[in-house]
């Protein structure tokens, strides 16, 4: 017999004055403990928190008195639904696939996104790939975040994924990127050699954190050109940990254009306006898990971020 499917619900809160300056998703993770902070934080993201009925960010403050209303839409399904879309496919064969992923699409499905992601259109793409890895990420052995375009491989069967897997775990595929920061970055070339780990006090954001509390994380960066007030890194991963080269550009003091997360107040505006963060995947390389060849390939710089370069040129 199948369930009835779980409606959602909107549940209707009132702000007592007495948490006058608290912010919007501390307040809502004390009232609504069954939902987790990340969770709350990426409805907040999604237009599912209003206040007074208009729509707040995670860290706005209360004044007290207010009326808050939660959109908590069902538990996203564990069982992943084909959706057709484009795909931009560089390469092709029974065990694996090479993709050019346009800033804007989310990876896999989370809270906040549960339609319209790239593995639900991977699936519909090559449905044998449902077997693969978890059930939410058939076939993806690593991702880009949501606003970050560029190269990607997916597993199509079980000796692919495994095989990458273990090659992402000796840190031997060569992930490069292009990024354009804030700032004149004055090193011609650098390492950022810090741990990585949750942020004390926002949990849905990642942080350069003290030795012992976070993971290893390294990338390489080598200076391509420098603007007036932004520069363009080649940019490279030694690690993969969540938001790596965003945390580690911020925390060098350059960080990515575009990125309201990690990007700070005081930052250059920018000449033109830009659809997603600059920093792209331009190069990936790999060994061939059954022909044990490697495969190296390579992605242009996206019209968004050629548009930014355009105008940082002619501004310098």
């Amino acid at each position: 017999m199948t369930a009835a499917p779980v409606a959602p619900r909107l549940v209707t809160l009132a702000v007592d004055g007495a948490v006058a300056g608290t912010r919007l998703d501390r307040w809502l993770a004390d009232r609504l403990p069954e939902l987790s902070r990340a969770r709350l934080q990426a409805l907040i993201g999604a237009g599912c928190v209003r206040v007074d009925g208009a729509v707040r960010k995670a860290a706005a403050r209360l004044r007290g008195g207010e009326r808050v209303e939660v959109d908590v839409p069902p538990p996203a399904a564990e069982e992943l639904v084909p959706e057709p879309a484009a795909l931009s496919i560089l390469f092709e064969d029974e065990y694996v696939l090479v993709l050019d992923k346009p800033a804007g699409v989310v990876v896999h499905p989370g809270a906040g996104h549960a339609r319209g992601t790239l593995a639900a259109a991977l699936l519909a793409h090559a449905p044998a790939i449902a077997g693969v890895g978890g059930p939410r990420r058939p076939g993806i052995v690593h991702r880009l975040d949501k606003d970050t375009s560029g190269l990607l491989v997916v597993a199509k069967n079980r000796v692919a994924y495994d095989a990458l897997v273990a090659q992402l775990a000796r840190r031997s595929v060569t992930r490069g990127y292009l990024a354009v920061v804030h700032g004149r970055v004055r090193a011609d070339e650098g390492v950022i050699d810090r741990p990585i780990g949750r942020h004390p006090r926002d949990r849905v954001r990642m942080a350069v954190r003290p030795a012992g509390q976070g993971r290893r994380a390294v990338t390489r960066y080598r200076v391509l050109e420098r603007f007036s007030g932004f520069t363009l890194l080649e940019v490279r991963l030694e690690t993969g940990r969540t938001h790596q080269i965003r945390v580690h550009l911020a925390a060098l003091g350059h960080p990515v254009a575009g990125d309201d997360v990690y990007g700070g107040r005081r930052r250059e505006p920018l000449p033109t306006p830009l659809e997603g963060l600059a920093l792209h995947a331009a190069r990936l390389a790999f060994v061939h898990p059954a022909t044990e060849r490697p495969r190296e390939f390579a992605s242009p710089a996206p019209a968004r971020i050629e548009r930014l370069l355009s105008h940082l040129r002619d501004t310098t």
